[in-house]
């Protein structure tokens, strides 16, 4: 690679104008970064120094060798659409309506609500006290704006487990409320939440309320221990509520 990558400085409009170049190139640094994640130094090596032809082997010897799962490369979403592909087959075969629930979440995880919803639908005619689908389908109704019927999925199944999916449908709920213009349920919403959980979603969004209303000590305690919180939390814990927190220390400014 490194006598390949030379040779084109020295031509770089020959690198530019040929496709065939590039591509050949793309490949070998594909490989060489492969063999590096893989730990085959000696491959790395020999890639690095030495033609195209190298990573041709390695690619016969030892990447095509490996299970596919194996390899680290692959084209964004590529994972869904074999999902959503396997669900749309099964659901042929079988049409059961835990195929239709999971295929409506890896439509909600992609944004694609309209697809979401309607399989979210198709998963409760097939079994209609399912409390997973109908909290599911209560937050994407939540996303696309239509809080009202919402309001009544979710209700559905807190009537039922007000703990339901450890206080997330909870806090689905109680910005539902907020959404309908509700704020004084939404507070009680979000407090039962805080009974048992420590959520920075829910104390951030409680926060806002009480700053609304200025009742800032309540909003300030809030938001404090928000970012206390975070100081004591593992790494992919602050990584996901990267922007609560934020949010906190911004909030926080104005209940001074």
């Amino acid at each position: 690679m490194l006598a390949a990558i030379t040779s084109y400085l020295y031509s770089p409009e020959y690198l530019f104008s040929n496709p065939l170049v590039l591509l050949l190139l793309a490949f070998q640094i594909w490989m060489f970064i492969d063999a590096v994640r893989r730990r085959e130094y000696v491959w790395a090596a020999f890639i690095f120094l030495f033609s195209i032809l190298t990573a041709v082997l390695y690619y016969f010897m030892v990447y095509k060798a490996q299970p596919s799962a194996a390899t680290p490369f692959e084209v964004p979403g590529a994972q869904n659409r074999k999902r959503i592909l396997e669900l749309q087959n099964q659901i042929h075969h079988l049409d059961k309506a835990h195929h239709h629930a999971e295929l409506g979440d890896v439509y909600f995880q992609q944004g694609k609500l309209q697809e979401a919803e309607q399989s979210y639908r198709n998963a409760l005619e097939r079994d209609s006290s399912d409390p997973d689908t109908l909290a599911h389908l209560g937050e994407c109704l939540l996303r696309k704006g239509e809080a009202e019927k919402a309001k009544s999925m979710l209700e559905q199944v807190l009537g039922t487990n007000p703990d339901h999916a450890y206080g997330f449908t909870m806090m689905a709920y109680a910005e539902t409320l907020m959404r309908l213009g509700q704020p004084d349920a939404a507070i009680v919403a979000w407090k039962s939440v805080l009974e048992h959980h420590g959520y920075s979603r829910a104390r951030v969004q409680l926060a806002q309320v009480y700053l609304e209303r200025g009742e800032k000590e309540l909003a300030k305690k809030e938001l404090e221990e928000v970012i206390e919180d975070d100081r004591h939390s593992a790494g992919f814990q602050r990584k996901k509520d990267r922007n609560w927190v934020n949010k906190a220390r911004s909030l926080l400014k104005q209940a001074q």
